[in-house]
């Protein structure tokens, strides 16, 4: 007779370090500190129309790296969610997010182009 494999526990899991980002008017961001090289090399293959391809490196980036946001105390941590919440942000709130990727990434990932 075969014994069952129990699944490990979630602290068993690796977890990438994150760093938060913190605006008095449209919350708290936290992103991921860590990229694969596969997820990498496609951010790198985004082209297209300059004006097309910036947003689409944003979102991108956003989908990849957002651990969560949370806005008036409300955290938001399901990707599906976040990816929601950050197609209907506001211009400001657009601006405030591509600030921080850029400084993200000039940290943690300074061989990547910032969008």
């Amino acid at each position: 007779m075969s014994r069952r494999k129990r699944p490990k526990k979630p602290a068993d899991k690796l977890r990438a370090p994150t760093s938060r980002y913190a605006h008095p008017e449209h919350g708290e961001l936290e992103l991921r500190g860590a990229l694969t090289p596969k997820t990498r090399a496609a951010y790198a293959e985004i082209s297209g129309v300059r004006e097309d391809a910036w947003q689409r490196r944003v979102e991108f980036l956003f989908e990849r790296l957002a651990v969560s946001w949370t806005i008036h105390d409300l955290p938001i941590t399901k990707q599906k969610e976040l990816l929601a919440r950050f197609r209907v942000a506001t211009q400001d709130e657009r601006a405030w997010i591509r600030s921080v990727l850029r400084d993200h990434l000039i940290e943690h990932f300074p061989e990547m182009q910032t969008p």
